[in-house]
């Protein structure tokens, strides 16, 4: 069954942001769209390009009213050590969430059973707690952050907009459709 279009269950975990170690629960994912991006582990190769990437973006993602949080199954513990010790990850000023129950990788199916780690998975949710969009692939492919963006802007639109939907490949500001039978085999 697609996780889309249900509510992200409730929830209690650790997280290491901004020096301090803070709880993040799914009721911080209400009143505001939430990116939850979920990555392998701590101090591994490709996970730190990612958090770069999504730190490199992050001051466009709150100007759109949006909160991101990374989650790997280690511990808040080895979120703050791997922040102080990795160039990369050191840029990131939103939480990095510690799973190490498996609590949320499940939840969002991207746990691997068999390794007890996570797949790469992006969740982004609406302020009611609605899964709108979600993105699973192979661990050894990492993802591009500017992609992510495109699709919260879309998720805000159509949310903005319930009579209209953004087709392929659109952005911001590029034209949008309007489901309608006249448009029935004529696109």
């Amino acid at each position: 069954m697609s996780l889309i279009n249900t509510q992200v269950q409730p929830f209690k975990a650790n997280a290491y942001k901004d020096g301090k170690f803070i709880e993040v629960t799914d009721k911080d994912l209400q009143g505001k769209w939430s990116v939850l991006i979920f990555m392998p582990a701590a101090f591994t190769f490709n996970c730190p390009t990612e958090i770069e990437d999504a730190a490199e973006h992050y001051a466009e993602f709150q100007k759109l009213g949006a909160e991101v949080y990374i989650v790997t199954t280690d511990t808040q513990f080895s979120h703050k050590v791997w922040h102080e010790t990795s160039p990369a990850v050191g840029k990131a000023k939103f939480a990095l969430i510690g799973d190490p129950t498996h609590q949320l990788t499940r939840a969002f199916d991207v746990h691997i059973d068999a390794e007890g780690l996570a797949l790469r998975g992006t969740f982004i949710i609406d302020p009611s707690g609605t899964i709108k969009t979600m993105e699973v692939h192979d661990n050894a492919i990492a993802r591009d952050v500017s992609e992510t963006l495109r699709k919260l802007k879309a998720a805000q639109y159509v949310a903005a907009h319930p009579n209209e939907v953004c087709p392929a490949k659109w952005n911001d500001g590029a034209k949008t459709l309007k489901p309608s039978l006249d448009l029935v085999g004529k696109i």
